[in-house]
């Protein structure tokens, strides 16, 4: 069996200094330059690490990246809109008029990054 002594994650995006800005400033995460062509490293509550790297001919991600537990998911998803954020729709999913999907396990609701990728608010 392997032996593994830590694990981290990371997805790609087209520019680090905005990536700094939207998952800092805008999500509130701890992220800091990783000193290493652009790459950041964002800290998530609990210390899982995330680094995020970039790529010139980024792609978006074609699953969820990211899913941040919150206390509340109408509240994020107001203060997201605050930010200039819509949910995503998605017609497999039941949504409410607000883009989230409750009654199927946690509510959630999808968002994208300035980068096309998607990360989600989902109920703790």
């Amino acid at each position: 069996m392997l032996t593994t002594t830590g694990a981290f994650t990371g997805f790609s995006v087209s520019d680090p200094e905005r990536a700094r800005d939207f998952y800092g400033r805008v999500l509130g995460l701890d992220i800091v330059d990783g000193g290493m062509g652009g790459i950041s490293q964002l800290t998530l509550p609990g210390g899982a690490t995330v680094i995020l790297y970039p790529k010139e001919n980024h792609e978006p991600a074609t699953y969820t990246v990211l899913n941040l537990e919150v206390p509340d998911v109408a509240a994020a998803i107001r203060e997201l809109a605050d930010e200039g954020l819509e949910p995503l729709r998605y017609d497999a999913m039941p949504q409410d008029a607000d883009g989230a999907m409750r009654g199927h396990g946690p509510d959630i609701a999808w968002f994208e990054d300035p980068f096309g990728n998607v990360f989600s608010v989902i109920a703790d």
